[in-house]
């Protein structure tokens, strides 16, 4: 593997002004190798956190009066940019996160479609007019955005999660403080530079690179006006408790422990390639990516060597390489994790090892792993099944028919997204009015969102309106209503 470049300078974007950081030093390396520097710099201090902020304060009023149109024609812009650039970026999100390139191009595409989609915003609707009880008046209800926002982002879609989220902050006249994953700075500070080179104003985006603790500076601080997040369940549910209890929304897309459920009917070719699109694909580092595998008996050890025959012709290596179709995790920890802690203790607890590809003998790299586990509740009671690894591990259990297999699926404090496969369109709807999910695909893999519709999760999953989609206006705005008598 050659990631032989030149090392970017990170550095902080306060004020509409690139600044070296004034906190600890901060390095990316490439995933796959886990010492090839990337990019290198010197993290946010606190009080850059609190500059950013008060940018941002100092920007909104000004950004808010500009006019939509206006607004949009920034992110169109920024959009182009990154097309005419997602051959390089995608190569060098592929090197840092470790999904394939071709998943890194694709997403600096997705984010330049999502650019666009927010940018034809201002030939939306913008309010509504109801009718009025009382003669010679009418009542409008109107969209004023929250203030300053802040934005906190994970790794595993280092520019996709990124641009839905700023995209409708900015469009809708709110100012962001952005701090991306530590783990992967590199493609946070090229989406900024896409926004800069458009032409956004000063204040109004602010980058502040450093480790999760800046976190607490960020919900803490007395400007901010409300906070986006996407991570672990933990720390979204302390950020929904710390925004609370200061009167401040946060919108919150946590874990996910997703499941595929193939019933007797499904067409087992298409159902065992949507699998492993959803369960191994970026690594399994997706918060929809499939993790439990739910199959009806009659079918199970036929759908089982349709997958596996699939997985002998997986190949998991160097992610800059156009043959692999894996890559590593993000990072030596993640793997170790997955693979010597989650795994060990799911055989420990009763789960059989069904299946384990190859991979390169390297700490970062896992290879795709099948785990059986017993039936019914000994099963479910298994961490494999309980926890989400975040890695290329597939938990399978086999259940009895349809209601069983939806029983299992709802066994879990998760609700993001389900796949189902079947042709039975009666099962299908109940599966819809009855299974407690943000996101059910029906015949395709659990995996995937666009950007025109909402996306979330339910129980642990989510909190606050959804994401993406004309729902991102419930969150990034609030509304007025005004009784209007002439």
């Amino acid at each position: 593997m050659d990631y032989s470049r030149t090392i970017v300078a990170l550095q902080q974007y306060l004020n509409g002004n690139w600044v070296p950081g004034q906190g600890s030093g901060i390095s990316t390396q490439a995933a796959a190798d886990g010492t090839t520097v990337l990019a290198e710099g010197l993290a946010a201090s606190i009080e850059q956190v609190a500059a950013a902020f008060d940018a941002a304060h100092q920007a909104k009023k000004s950004w808010a009066s500009t006019p939509m149109a206006a607004r949009g024609a920034i992110l169109a812009k920024a959009a182009g940019y990154l097309k005419e650039h997602s051959e390089s970026f995608g190569a060098e999100l592929a090197a840092e996160e470790g999904k394939t390139r071709a998943e890194g191009i694709g997403e600096v595409l997705r984010a330049a479609q999502i650019l666009t989609y927010y940018s034809g915003e201002a030939e939306r609707a913008a309010g509504t007019v109801f009718q009025s009880p009382r003669a010679g008046e009418q009542i409008l209800v109107t969209h004023k955005p929250l203030g300053v926002v802040g934005v906190i982002t994970p790794f595993n879609f280092p520019i996709g999660i990124p641009a839905w989220k700023i995209a409708p902050a900015l469009v809708f006249g709110n100012t962001v403080v952005f701090k991306p994953a530590s783990l992967v700075p590199l493609l946070a500070l090229r989406f900024v530079q896409a926004l800069e080179y458009a032409g956004l104003p000063a204040g109004v985006l602010n980058l502040i690179i450093g480790p999760g603790a800046l976190g607490d500076a960020i919900i803490a601080d007395e400007h901010l006006n409300g906070l986006t997040f996407t991570g672990s369940t933990g720390v979204g549910r302390k950020l929904c408790a710390a925004g609370a209890a200061r009167g401040i929304p946060v919108q919150a897309e946590m874990g996910g422990k997703n499941a595929s459920v193939v019933l007797a009917d499904a067409d087992l070719d298409l159902a065992s390639e949507q699998v492993i699109f959803g369960a191994f694909r970026s690594t399994g580092q997706k918060c929809t990516a499939t993790s439990r595998l739910i199959l009806d008996e009659t079918i199970a050890d036929e759908f089982l060597d349709k997958l596996t025959v699939r997985l002998d012709q997986w190949v998991t290596g160097d992610p800059l390489d156009p043959s692999v179709h894996m890559g590593p995790l993000v990072d030596a920890k993640s793997a170790k994790s997955a693979a010597l802690v989650g795994v060990a203790q799911a055989l420990e607890q009763g789960a059989t090892l069904h299946y384990r590809g190859q991979a390169p003998e390297t700490p970062s790299f896992l290879a795709p792993t099948i785990l059986e586990l017993p039936a019914g509740e000994a099963g479910r009671a298994n961490c494999a099944w309980r926890d989400e690894f975040f890695a290329p591990i597939l938990s399978v259990q086999r259940v009895k028919g349809p209601q069983e297999a939806f029983e299992a699926a709802e066994d879990s404090e998760f609700g993001l997204s389900l796949a189902l496969f079947t042709s039975n369109l009666a099962l299908a709807l109940e599966a819809q009015q009855t299974l407690d999910v943000g996101i059910l695909h029906v015949n395709s893999e659990s995996a995937g969102a666009d950007p025109h519709v909402p996306f979330g999760g339910a129980k642990a999953s989510g909190c606050g309106p959804k994401e993406q989609g004309a729902a991102a206006r419930e969150f990034y705005t609030h509304t007025t209503t005004t009784y209007l008598r002439g």
